[in-house]
């Protein structure tokens, strides 16, 4: 799923607002979402999951090319850690979503 499926879906069943309303929410929300990470904050969303920092110390490297050796800079990476919720559904035995095959969102079972 990319980002622009994620707002059609919720645009259809948010249908008491316009999709460019929905649009802006979701592109608030992944703005606000990468500052927090940008200052060094956590991110959980229960039964979601949390993103998180891991910081990666320097490390003595080489360019495969040339066969010099680097010393890599210390640097920040996002890191995800599922919820769960999250890993218990991903991981569920229904036969309608076997792991590895992807399904449509917008079916519910209502």
């Amino acid at each position: 799923m990319i980002k622009s499926d994620l707002i059609a879906i919720m645009a259809n069943k948010l249908t008491h607002l316009p999709e460019k309303d929905v649009a802006l929410s979701v592109n608030d929300m992944i703005e606000y979402m990468a500052e927090a990470l940008s200052k060094g904050e956590r991110i959980e969303i229960r039964g979601f999951g949390s993103f998180s920092l891991h910081h990666r110390p320097p490390r003595n490297a080489h360019n495969p090319k040339t066969g010099e050796r680097v010393i890599t800079a210390e640097k920040y990476s996002p890191h995800f850690k599922p919820g769960k919720e999250l890993r218990e559904w991903v991981n569920s035995s229904n036969p309608e979503y076997p792991a590895g095959h992807e399904h449509d969102l917008d079916d519910d079972n209502e």
